[in-house]
């Protein structure tokens, strides 16, 4: 369904009981992400929780109207928690979408009630380390000169955003599958417009490490042990700092444990859950 948000259609999608805890899941890859993978991730759960994915404005199939900021997409969860009419929820966030997810709870504590991380970070240090992983591999040829404007904001078009792109995703999982990760590039959506504002504006602005002592809500944190993009001691960290955090490391994942380790991936969100209280 479209839902207009703070202004913005966004593409909404909403499972499970009404009358059950909220979960909001925030998709990674700002301009390269969609619904697709918490639909996956989070949609098993629509048995007990009622689940809400989206595709953020700029991103998937939603409209694209600028700002794309953190407190922007943190401001249109909100915007979709009261179109809800609950008070609290929860919000999860992999990837760059754990920095929303982050950013959300930050700024609005009233209303998160737990927060779920996936292989993410508190401050875009980890950009550091992943070229680091990056020149240290051998598993694909890099071109740096892509990979370089990638990261740091400077892709051409849609077109120009799904090359690079396609170029640099052998990199992310534990065990790569060609066929797979071939497949995944043509199965995604690509808004050069989010994805240049993220890595312009955005991440070299944020570093939240001094504010996680402010999240005082239950707060499971899980990464993939062989994770490039971001590293377990960005996890770590967030584990440390955060006071009522979990963390849970995946032994045979790289970026992607809710994909490679789906079935210990699923356990793990329900023991956490059900710690929570009502």
């Amino acid at each position: 369904m479209k839902v207009v948000v703070n202004g913005c259609e966004l593409s909404v999608e909403v499972y499970g009981p009404l009358d059950a805890p909220v979960i909001i899941a925030h998709h990674g890859g700002g301009g390269i992400g969609s619904m697709a993978e918490p639909r996956a991730t989070f949609g098993p759960l629509a048995d007990q929780y009622r689940v809400v994915v989206f595709d953020a404005r700029g991103c998937g199939t939603s409209e694209g109207i600028a700002p794309y900021s953190h407190a922007q997409w943190a401001a249109d969860v909100n915007g979709l928690r009261e179109w809800l009419g609950v008070e609290s929820v929860i919000v999860a966030g992999g990837s760059y979408g754990g920095f929303i997810a982050l950013e959300y709870a930050l700024a609005y504590p009233e209303h998160t009630r737990a927060l779920i991380l996936r292989d993410t970070s508190a401050d875009g240090s980890n950009l550091e380390r992943a070229f680091e992983n990056a020149r240290r591999q051998s598993r694909v040829e890099i071109n740096w000169e892509n990979f370089e404007r990638y990261w740091s904001g400077r892709i051409r078009d849609d077109d120009d955003l799904k090359r690079c792109w396609a170029e640099m995703i052998p990199l992310y999982d534990f065990e790569y599958d060609p066929v797979k990760s071939a497949a995944a590039v043509e199965a995604g959506y690509y808004r050069h417009e989010a994805h240049n504002w993220c890595f312009v504006h955005n991440v070299p602005q944020y570093d939240l490490r001094d504010r996680l002592g402010e999240i005082t809500c239950p707060t499971l944190v899980t990464v993939g042990r062989h994770d490039w993009a971001t590293p377990v001691e960005y996890s770590e960290t967030m584990a440390r700092l955060i006071p009522r955090a979990t963390l849970r490391v995946f032994e045979r994942s790289g970026h992607s444990p809710q994909i490679e380790e789906a079935e210990e991936f699923q356990r793990v969100m329900r023991e956490f859950l059900s710690t929570l209280e009502d």
